[in-house]
């Protein structure tokens, strides 16, 4: 996976980074990796030696400066920066960038911003005039790098460690534990700090260059995943001459919308309330989606909604009703949808009438999705394809276009599918007759 890819940049980004551990390294490999030509510019300092990783270096002291790009042919990576002082550049001033928004704006370019400075250290906290971040920035990447965690708050390890010391609660010298650090990440005046309104939000874990690494990193992106709509685990190391990238997981909510809208006219009764172990069989379904971690959960009624908020008046999910239920499962498709966020990362559609669908497949499906960020995921049993499935979010347009009594199967055909192989039939259980309902209520197969 692309850095590109698992940040989901569009072709004419407004980003900019900030923090600490890797932002000039995160923001050449970008670069490289969009299409040419691309415009780099810093609003803080650039070390002299960072200056070779662009094909074009421009200095902007004033305005006026300006009117030398609308003569020149820009081409690759153009690294635009105030005045040379020293062994560093300065800031471009906040004239400058406003124009130069309207200039890529105008030229259709990609626009990378470094908006923030860390001395080289792996972690940092902002000082009272950091980042300083342009207001039309639409995407802000903010950095962290691992090799500072379970290290002590020091200034050998920390940019700012006193501040640091302040706002995530720990003494200086004490060691710098995942629940400190996503305290810093997630503070309004640190790691959430001058982030314009509207802007996407991401956490870039930099640095996870080992398992163990990888693991705390994991741990991290589950206490920052309610601060930041994507949470990204790479190891992002640069030399002269060579990049190397390697980008090991990207965690972003999944929903989960569980399909309950149908009469079951074929059963006689609506299977979705049949009781099981206590409480209708649509409860066990959305209780195993919620235990799962997806966020948020949607059950679409129909013909039977306002008995379905009473059986699920206990669980924190939320209940659609779809009024056109009757004209097939497109329309509780579409319903589902237009109550989940379009910033999520995907969704998983479950079944009403399959309570035992294990939660630990749940999950899998998720952290394959993290993982390698595939258009499809979804279980294959005894050689068959089974429910639940993942679509990820780049696939939801096309559910828009379905009609009838049709589902996403259709998008199996136009979308590449990661499969995950599933070692026994549990998902592909459902009630179908009054015989499986009684099948379902004699066994005592565990379902988790």
């Amino acid at each position: 996976m692309e850095l590109r890819q698992a940040l989901r940049i569009s072709n004419y980004p407004r980003l900019a980074l900030v923090g600490a551990g890797g932002k000039t390294t995160a923001l050449f490999h970008l670069a490289r990796e969009m299409d040419a030509p691309v415009v780099v510019a810093a609003t803080t300092h650039l070390a002299l030696e960072q200056l070779q990783l662009a094909d074009q270096h421009f200095v902007l002291q004033k305005i006026e400066d300006t009117n030398r790009l609308d003569s020149i042919a820009l081409s690759g990576v153009i690294l635009l920066t105030g005045s040379l002082e020293g062994e560093r550049t300065m800031g471009l001033s906040d004239e400058i960038m406003a124009w130069l928004d309207q200039f890529c704006g105008y030229h259709s370019l990609p626009l990378l911003i470094e908006a923030d400075g860390s001395r080289q250290r792996p972690l940092k906290a902002p000082a009272s005039h950091e980042p300083p971040i342009p207001e039309f920035v639409d995407t802000v990447v903010v950095v962290a790098g691992l090799s500072g965690a379970g290290k002590p708050l020091t200034a050998e390890w920390v940019h700012r460690h006193e501040r640091f010391a302040e706002l995530s609660g720990l003494a200086v010298g004490e060691i710098i534990t995942s629940a400190a650090l996503a305290r810093v990440l997630t503070h309004p005046e640190g790691g959430l700090k001058n982030i314009p309104p509207g802007a996407r939000r991401i956490a870039l874990l930099n640095q996870a260059d080992t398992p163990e690494l990888q693991a705390s990193a994991k741990e991290l992106s589950d206490l920052l995943q309610s601060d930041y709509q994507a949470v990204v685990i790479a190891s992002l190391m640069s030399v002269i001459g060579r990049r190397s990238s390697v980008v090991h997981a990207v965690h972003e909510p999944i929903a989960g919308i569980v399909l309950a809208g149908g009469a079951a006219t074929r059963y006689g009764e609506p299977k979705q309330l049949l009781p099981w172990r206590g409480r209708p069989l649509v409860w066990h379904v959305a209780k195993k989606a919620l235990s799962a971690g997806l966020s948020p959960v949607v059950v679409v009624g129909g013909a039977y909604t306002a008995l379905l908020r009473e059986a699920l008046a206990d669980l924190p999910v939320t209940l659609v009703d779809n009024p056109d239920w009757a004209e097939g499962q497109s329309t509780s498709v579409r319903a589902g949808l237009g109550a989940v966020s379009a910033q999520g990362g995907g969704v998983i559609f479950l079944l009403a009438d399959q309570p035992q669908v294990p939660e630990t497949l749940i999950r899998t499906l998720v952290e394959v999705h993290a993982q390698r960020r595939a258009p499809i995921v979804a279980p294959l049993v005894k050689g068959q394809r089974a429910n639940p499935v993942l679509f990820d979010r780049s696939t939801l347009g096309d559910f828009l276009q379905l009609s009838g009594d049709v589902g996403g199967r259709k998008l199996f055909s136009k979308y590449p599918v990661e499969w995950v192989p599933w070692h026994n039939d549990l998902p592909i259980l459902d009630i179908d007759t009054p015989e499986d309902y009684q099948k379902l209520l004699g066994t005592s197969a565990m379902s988790t």
